[in-house]
Formats: C-alpha cells, structure tokens, sequence
C-alpha cells in the first residue's frame, strides 16, 4: 500500500478509536462519583483524526497543484 491508503486506513480506525473513547467518558461520567480525568482521554485521537484529516484533505489540490506545475 502507498501512504494515502495508509493514511485513510489509520484515519479510519482512529475514528472508530475516538468514537469508543467517547462513549467511555460519557459511561464514566455518569457514575455518581465521576473521574475527571476521563474526559480528556479523547483529546489524543481527536487530535490524531485532525492530523490526518487535514492530510486527506489537502491530497486532491497538491495533486492539482502538480498538475499544473508540471505543464
């Protein structure tokens, strides 16, 4: 596989990383006595998808913009 398949794979999986933390925060904070320190254990595939997002993004004007620095 190239890196763009690499990427969209990891973005993939990260996705469903970030929706399973999620939903483990909202079970943990709905005990009667919450950790807190729960609720920040999203923050690192969030911030993950947002790094290869904006990857996955960008690709379709970089190539456009190789395209056209080519002629």
């Amino acid at each position: 596989m190239n890196w763009n398949k690499w990427i969209r794979q990891i973005h993939r999986w990260l996705a469903i990383v970030f929706t399973v933390t999620v939903v483990v925060t909202f079970v943990a904070l709905a005990q009667e006595d919450p950790v807190v320190w729960v609720s920040y254990l999203p923050l690192l595939p969030l911030a993950l998808l947002m790094f290869t997002g904006l990857y996955l993004f960008v690709l379709p004007y970089a190539a456009r913009w190789r395209v056209v620095r080519g002629r």
